[in-house]
Parts: structure tokens; C-alpha cells; sequence
């Protein structure tokens, strides 16, 4: 059974050091690939780094996050269209947009303006999108009309809007990505999402460091926080600073989560969507084969 990763942070301070590592636990698990993604301009160089030093596996993607906007340089543009001129595997995220408690300290307008520049780039340079969106759908969706339709895909990461979006924004190329997140939408209320999504349009993903999966039949695995020490990715021996757990519910909030635990969600949907492990693992890989034009080895 392989599965792929479509969105997580390998290059967030908080795992850098330990990214081999988690790397070949995930692989172990049979998690083959992962969509790496940028969110600033001060970690775009990192997510290069981690597509040339695992070309097989990784997807680099390269991106500025809304809650780090008021942050960009005035050359922020020309820099991220620089990583797209020298990285032709690379697809674009995270973007997005955010009206939580900690976007609404950024203003919405500014949001909106970043965010179109780097959705038309997408666009215009026919790779898929990563999209962040919470507290804002009745936003995002007449924008992505606007500027769409997306051939290359929109990958709606971490999706909890509403069933009744899901074919609107469907029609425009858009896949829809689940983290352990969906653990915290009512149940019932996900069980409809998911059931209009189509299965063509299905990813999984963990979004690591962040999402830890609530609850799972399978055993979550879990890794120590730590910040960057190096500016050269440095393959590490041994997973000694990992362990396991099978209930996220003692853990505290900040638990980091990692690629391997996608298992979780993995079981997590199959079992909403009444279907095998199996056959939820064998769709979406293959879903994200087509998106990233990815090849296993």
C-alpha cells in the first residue's frame, strides 16, 4: 500500500533537523511521497534544498502564507518567481487566505491582493496550488471563479468547508486534501463533505508539524520539537527521538505530528467513505501521482 503525502512542512523549524529521519519512518510506512510547502520567503531556500536531496520523493512547493505577508520584502514577488524558474518540478502553496483569530490580526484586503498575484502565477504557469483557507470560503470561491478554471489543479488543503462547495469548486480543478483536522468537524457534517467529493478529486495529507490526528485505530507516531541548526540538510542515524502513541487525546496541544501518521487519516476517511484502507490509499496516490506529474521509484 503507498501513499502520499500532499501537503506537510519538512522545512518548519520546529522538524528540520530531524526531516531524514521522519523521512525514512514515513517511507517505512509505506509513504512514498510528499508535497513540501514553503511559507515565507525565509524557508522557500529549505524546501529547495529537501527536493534536491530527495528528487525521487519530494515535491517542492513554494509559497506565501497569508499570516506571513506583513513579513515580505518588496522583491518578495520576483524572488518566488525566481524558484519557479530554477525548480521545474515545483508547484505552488501555501497561499491562501485566513479570517481565524490570528488572520484577523492581518488585513483582509492585503490578504487578497497576495493571494491573486500567486493564484494567477499558478495559473499562468499551469502548476497546481496549494490553497490555505479558513473562516474565508465565501471569499475564496468567487476569486478562484474569477481567476480560474485550474487544469493544473487547486489543491484545497485541509478541506472543512461545506458539502454544498464542493462541486463549485470541484468544476474549477479543484482536489481536496484531508488532514487531522477532519477529526475535529462533526462527524456527520464530514461524512456528507466527503461523500460529494469525487473520488478522482480525493488527496490525503498530514500537514506536519501541525494536525496530529485526534484518534485513529492506528498507533500515532510522534517527534520532539527543535528549531534549525544547520543551513545543509545532514542525514541523521537512528529514530531515537521518535516514539508512538495510540491516543492523541493525552498528548499536549503541542505535539508535533509527521508524515507517518497519515495512516490515521487514511483509516479516518476510509472508515466516513465506507470503503477499504486500501482502496482509499490506492485512490488517492494515485490522484496525486496525476496532480504533482510524480513518479514513484
Amino acid at each position: 500500500m503507498k501513499v502520499f503525502d500532499a501537503h506537510c512542512h519538512l522545512q518548519d523549524p520546529r522538524i528540520w533537523s530531524k526531516a531524514p529521519q521522519l523521512i525514512a519512518k514515513a517511507n517505512e510506512v509505506g509513504v512514498v511521497g510528499f508535497a513540501v510547502n514553503g511559507v515565507s520567503e525565509n524557508d522557500w531556500h529549505l524546501v529547495k534544498q529537501l527536493g534536491q536531496s530527495y528528487p525521487a520523493s519530494i515535491v517542492p512547493c513554494f509559497g506565501l502564507h497569508p499570516w506571513f505577508i506583513q513579513e515580505r520584502t518588496p522583491s518578495w514577488f520576483d524572488t518566488l518567481k525566481q524558484f519557479f524558474d530554477s525548480t521545474p518540478s515545483a508547484a505552488v502553496g501555501e497561499i491562501g487566505l485566513d479570517k481565524s483569530s490570528r488572520g484577523k490580526q492581518i488585513d483582509f484586503a492585503d490578504q487578497v491582493q497576495v493571494f491573486q498575484q500567486q493564484l494567477q502565477l499558478a495559473k499562468d504557469l499551469k502548476r497546481p496550488v496549494s490553497v490555505h483557507c479558513v473562516r474565508a470560503f465565501g471569499d475564496l470561491l468567487p476569486i478562484v471563479q474569477r481567476i480560474g478554471p485550474f487544469p493544473a489543479g487547486v489543491i484545497l488543503h485541509s478541506y472543512l468547508g461545506s458539502a454544498e462547495m464542493v462541486p463549485e469548486f470541484a468544476k474549477l480543478g479543484a482536489y481536496f486534501s484531508f488532514s487531522g483536522f477532519l477529526m475535529s468537524m462533526e462527524q456527520r457534517k464530514a461524512k456528507k463533505m466527503l461523500k460529494m467529493v469525487p473520488s478522482e478529486r480525493i488527496l490525503l495529507e498530514t500537514d506536519a508539524p501541525d494536525a496530529l490526528p485526534k484518534s485513529a485505530s492506528d498507533s500515532l507516531y510522534l517527534v520532539e520539537g527543535d528549531s534549525y541548526n544547520s543551513k545543509e540538510l545532514q542525514p541523521q542515524q537512528g529514530i531515537d527521538d521518535l516514539s508512538s502513541a495510540s491516543d492523541a487525546s493525552t498528548m499536549p496541544k503541542e505535539t508535533l505530528n509527521h508524515p507517518a501518521n497519515i495512516l490515521n487519516v487514511l483509516s479516518y476517511v476510509a472508515s466516513l467513505l465506507e470503503l477499504t484502507k486500501e482502496e482509499v490509499a490506492e485512490v488517492s496516490y494515485q490522484n496525486a501521482i496525476r496532480l504533482f506529474s510524480y513518479r514513484a521509484p
